[in-house]
């Protein structure tokens, strides 16, 4: 399977206050690295992936730049462990009867945590820039297990 993981763009600075935020909406500059962003990952796509998203807005507003169905789930809010992630993707088998590609747009330090994990490493999470994307790749290995690569690494000021 492809797991393509995506911090959101830019919503300013973090705030104190957690519910306002929690509520923080993407600023005009993160609005531009959206869309550049997109447009670069939908060159790359196939048709059929799964979009899945942060309900927090500045997510959802960076996920809503593909133009794609989007699903929506709370276990990716922000605070999410980098484990229960890479759970909701299904990595690194895939769902049966789902598409093989999966976008995650979420947040820090979740993502850093979730690639960490993913590239088989237990120490320090990495660090994801706001607006950036992460793709993955695993395959089934000849010793039964799953090879797992990192096709592509692109920030927002990239593309």
């Amino acid at each position: 399977m492809d797991l393509i993981l995506w911090r959101h763009a830019d919503a300013g600075d973090a705030l104190a206050d957690a519910e306002a935020d929690f509520s923080r909406p993407l600023s005009d500059r993160g609005r531009k690295q959206s869309a550049r962003v997109a447009h670069w990952l939908l060159a790359r796509l196939p048709e059929r992936c799964r979009v899945i998203s942060s309900p927090a807005p500045r997510a959802r507003q960076t996920a809503e730049a593909l133009g794609l169905k989007l699903r929506l789930d709370d276990r990716l809010a922000p605070g999410a462990p980098g484990s229960l992630l890479l759970e909701v993707a299904g990595w690194p088998q895939g769902q049966e009867g789902r598409a093989r590609h999966v976008v995650l747009i979420g947040h820090q330090p979740s993502l850093g945590e979730a690639v960490s994990l993913a590239m088989g490493a237990t120490g320090q999470p990495w660090t994801v820039r706001k607006g950036s994307v992460l793709w993955l790749s695993a395959r089934l290995a000849d010793h039964g297990g799953y090879s797992v690569s990192l096709r592509a690494v692109i920030g927002p000021d990239l593309v």
